[in-house]
């Protein structure tokens, strides 16, 4: 049997675990960070939008007029949700652009034969603390733009 290569292909494997769970790991920070936004979006703009739309139905108004009532009630609620979708997918984009750094310094390292994992590590957890701190700022940011008080 191949050892170096059956230790390459652990380590390959052991890297992409690390990198799997990295990126759990913010995603379900960032899903907790982000249910007072998602809160404000489905309960709040949501009940305003059916009393606006409740009150666009009038005997003296026509079908159109209704429809378009209506539609008029639900653009604060899906410019919230588009806007929050996009931020968010922005900041899922800088944070897989941030563990491919890590992965690009992975490859480094084992071409160099240094210590690849170590490397790795090293790279994900800076990536780690970064968006720690981040993150708080980006949904504070959400909530400033979406005029949700504290």
């Amino acid at each position: 049997m191949d050892r170096p290569g059956h230790l390459a292909d652990a380590e390959e494997r052991a890297a992409a675990d690390v990198m799997r769970k990295t990126l759990h790991e913010i995603t379900a920070a960032t899903e907790a960070q982000l249910s007072g936004v998602k809160d404000h979006i489905h309960f709040t703009l949501q009940q305003a939008y059916f009393k606006c739309a409740y009150e666009c139905f009038h005997r003296t108004k026509s079908q159109e007029e209704i429809e378009n009532c209506v539609e008029h009630c639900s653009v604060p609620v899906l410019k919230a949700k588009y806007f929050v979708e996009d931020e968010t997918a922005n900041f899922a984009e800088e944070v897989k652009r941030s563990l491919m750094v890590c992965q690009d310094k992975f490859v480094d390292a084992k071409q160099q034969e240094g210590d690849a994992m170590k490397a790795l590590e090293s790279c994900v957890d800076a990536s780690m603390q970064g968006f720690s701190k981040t993150l708080p700022l980006f949904v504070k940011g959400l909530e400033t733009s979406l005029g949700i008080a504290e």
